[in-house]
């Protein structure tokens, strides 16, 4: 088990990074309801003035109408040439606040340590998944080189984003007590500027993937056949039938690829910061078939909007890519050599993808090779 975990170094490395950082959440007390950076005992303080403006500016008492007017976000006059400045307050950033520090960092910890646990879960109960023929020592080309180099743009990309994105949302609430300030500062601004720029790389990997294979990842009757019977991962000798890719791996593939857009483009908005304005015209889209969402929105609403949906959308990609690198690494025996040297055993080949291999060999079953 030691040897084979040692294949696998970057393949394991986002694994091992949501594992230390759920563990560090619980034992922080990180998964707590509290909002991070909110009290959970607020502290109420009495005014020395009993509710008086000092001075008597505006009389006895402030009025409160015109406070709530700009607690709303009344936009009053400036000479300056920036009129946003007229706003006074912008009640958005606290609901923000709220939503950033509060359920997104409390269940997206949760999501990680969940698939963890998961994942620790199926292996102790199912263990490695074994070719049930055992190795033929025969290879079939499944991934040329081509295609390996874009999984693995998009993989190390990805496997940098998630740990650097990581740290962003926890690492100050986690890491820093740890670490200390100067070393956290040094590593945080250079998991930023890795981060900005390997996103481009991403970028390029998710369209290099739809580009070869979306022509493979088209949902048929087969891949309902192969979810009814769980992809023959939770018994031995059980191989439903698949093409090049099954009903598994296109879930993983079209959530790559929808989920890679999303955060894409939300992450677009945030490095050049009021030059997009995705949300209102996505909200006005949703609201001709029924929804009711605001599209008047301000370009920093725009912005914070984009900073929460990047998060979300995150957070779900990595908890989905953690179940696909065990599969692909320690989970499954022979999986790895599929995207390490692009050659897979022609047992393991046909056990599961047994359509595909059935063209690319000659073998198989008459049934089969019909598909």
């Amino acid at each position: 088990m030691r040897a084979t975990v040692s294949r696998f170094p970057y393949m394991s490395s986002l694994l091992l990074a949501v594992l230390l950082l759920a563990a560090a959440l619980v034992a922080s007390g990180g998964l707590a309801g509290t909002a991070w950076g909110q009290s959970s005992d607020p502290v109420v303080s009495e005014s020395p003035t009993g509710g008086q403006v000092p001075g008597n500016v505006l009389g006895s008492e402030a009025d409160s109408e015109m406070w709530r007017a700009v607690r709303q976000g009344v936009q009053g006059r400036v000479t300056i040439p920036d009129p946003r400045a007229a706003q006074l307050i912008q009640s958005e950033g606290d609901n923000w606040r709220a939503w950033r520090n509060g359920p997104i960092t409390v269940y997206g910890a949760w999501a990680m340590l969940g698939i963890v646990a998961i994942v620790a879960l199926f292996f102790a109960v199912r263990g490695r998944i074994k070719i049930d023929a055992g190795p033929s020592g025969n290879t079939v080309e499944r991934f040329n080189l081509v295609e390996r180099v874009a999984h693995w743009i998009t993989a190390v990309s990805f496997i940098v984003l998630a740990v650097t994105g990581l740290n962003i949302l926890y690492g100050r609430h986690v890491l820093l007590p740890i670490l200390g300030p100067e070393i956290f500062t040094a590593i945080t601004i250079a998991g930023k500027y890795a981060h900005n720029f390997l996103a481009f790389a991403f970028m390029v990997g998710v369209v290099m993937m739809f580009v070869l294979w979306v022509k493979d990842n088209i949902p048929n009757a087969m891949d309902l056949k192969w979810l009814a019977k769980g992809g023959g991962l939770f018994s031995k000798n059980v191989h439903p039938e698949a093409a090049k890719f099954n009903a598994g791996q296109k879930l993983i593939f079209w959530s790559v690829i929808l989920g890679g857009v999303s955060v894409s483009l939300s992450g677009l908005a945030m490095l050049f910061p009021f030059e997009f304005a995705f949300f209102g015209k996505t909200f006005a889209a949703l609201n001709l078939v029924g929804f009711n969402l605001p599209t008047e929105l301000t370009m920093l609403q725009e912005t914070q909007l984009s900073v929460l949906w990047h998060t979300i959308v995150a957070l779900v990609l990595i908890a989905i890519i953690v179940g696909h690198i065990y599969i692909g690494s320690i989970g499954m025996e022979g999986a790895f050599d599929a995207m390490g040297s692009g050659q897979v055993d022609t047992n393991w080949a046909r056990e599961h993808h047994s359509v595909w291999a059935a063209k690319v060999t000659g073998g198989g079953t008459s049934s089969q090779a019909a598909e």
